[in-house]
């Protein structure tokens, strides 16, 4: 953290080490009913909802649908951080129904987890979440896909085109490992073929909604509000700990999210569940937003009114690619200074109008 010694630093790092060692120890043998609970609300939701989906208005059922779905993909986040029993197959089982159908289970945890390496956090090769671009992948994207990335780096563009996106480099990357002869992932699709079978029979043949209208209505959009989440959740930071954002969001959006929007902390302390994230940031809040350069928003309402029509950042990476040495540490500020702090003041501004400007002028550079 800023401003204390390594001697200081060390003590609260062992304490934390230690009290995710004695919780991983208890949920060997521990299972976490809260999770438990939660899946079969979602399983129970859904199934009542598509069952009945014909007696609702169209619009409620697919508000309630897009939240549920959403939902759900939260869940499969938290199996992929081993929740909620000891045994990983129980687990993955648990949230084998891929109700939004557009990516295997299998790959989702395998990204995931190469994204909680911190030290390459955000870095647009290494980080398989990351949103940035290497000057090199920025000056070789034509005009259209240089505006297509900014305008995706705005929150409606986000919630418009980033499902597309998403699905577009997913199954692209795939097809081209495919072509280079690489068939690792095969057995993981067909697991996920299997999954979309299952839930399609019920949606579409059992409940007889149609697949467009639940492609449209239920799984597009589902996918736009996930998407929420991870909007702000990073920056480029020379900093590992200043990467993450604390949204102080409460409510539905947090019930959503899992708690996941307190990020940072998560980042912290990936293995502890969605439950007790709440108790353990209000202990460790002003340690977190001090650790972590006041980078914080005070809910997802602040993200999208700020960010609504223009892009937060620029995507091209700041450094070129994620820094793994940390920055010099300076003087911790307070921590009421610590909330007040604007985010992403050390990025590079930008407007969707010098962005396009931008993208007919600027001339290729060097990559990282």
């Amino acid at each position: 953290m800023p401003g204390v010694t390594d001697t200081a630093k060390t003590a609260p790092r062992q304490e934390r080490a230690k009290a995710q060692t004695t919780m991983q120890a208890r949920r060997k043998t521990a299972i976490e009913w809260p999770t438990l609970g939660l899946g079969f609300i979602i399983y129970g939701g859904f199934g009542l909802l598509t069952w009945h989906y014909h007696s609702l208005p169209w619009w409620l059922g697919a508000a309630i649908g897009i939240y549920l779905i959403a939902w759900h993909g939260s869940l499969q986040h938290e199996v992929t951080h081993g929740h909620p029993t000891a045994w990983r197959r129980v687990n993955e089982a648990f949230v084998f129904p891929s109700l939004w159908l557009w990516i295997p289970y299998g790959l989702y945890r395998s990204a995931h987890l190469k994204h909680h390496c911190d030290a390459r956090l955000t870095d647009p090769l290494e980080d398989p979440e990351s949103y940035y671009l290497t000057p090199r992948q920025w000056a070789e994207a034509g005009r259209a896909a240089r505006i297509l990335y900014l305008v995706n780096n705005s929150f409606l563009g986000r919630l418009l085109f980033g499902p597309a996106i998403c699905i577009w480099r997913l199954y692209k990357n795939e097809a081209l490992q495919l072509i280079r002869g690489d068939g690792r992932n095969l057995g993981t699709w067909g697991l996920h073929a299997l999954s979309c079978v299952a839930v399609l029979c019920w949606v579409v043949a059992v409940c007889q909604i149609p697949l467009t209208t639940y492609l449209v209505l239920f799984v597009y959009p589902a996918v736009s509000l996930s998407l929420v989440r991870s909007f702000a959740e990073h920056r480029a930071h020379p900093d590992v700990e200043q990467r993450s954002v604390i949204v102080e969001s409460r409510g539905p959006m947090a019930l959503l999210f899992l708690n996941n929007n307190l990020h940072a902390l998560h980042h912290a302390e990936p293995a502890l569940p969605w439950y007790q994230l709440p108790a353990r940031f209000k202990a460790r809040r002003s340690e977190l937003l001090t650790a972590n350069g006041g980078y914080r928003f005070s809910g997802y309402g602040e993200i999208m009114l700020r960010y609504m029509l223009w892009p937060k950042e620029h995507v091209r990476h700041p450094f070129g690619r994620a820094l793994t040495a940390r920055a010099p540490k300076v003087a911790a500020p307070a921590p009421a200074a610590a909330r007040t702090l604007r985010p992403n003041t050390t990025l590079e501004p930008v407007t969707l109008e010098s962005a396009t400007l931008e993208a007919t002028a600027l001339k290729p550079v060097s990559a990282a």
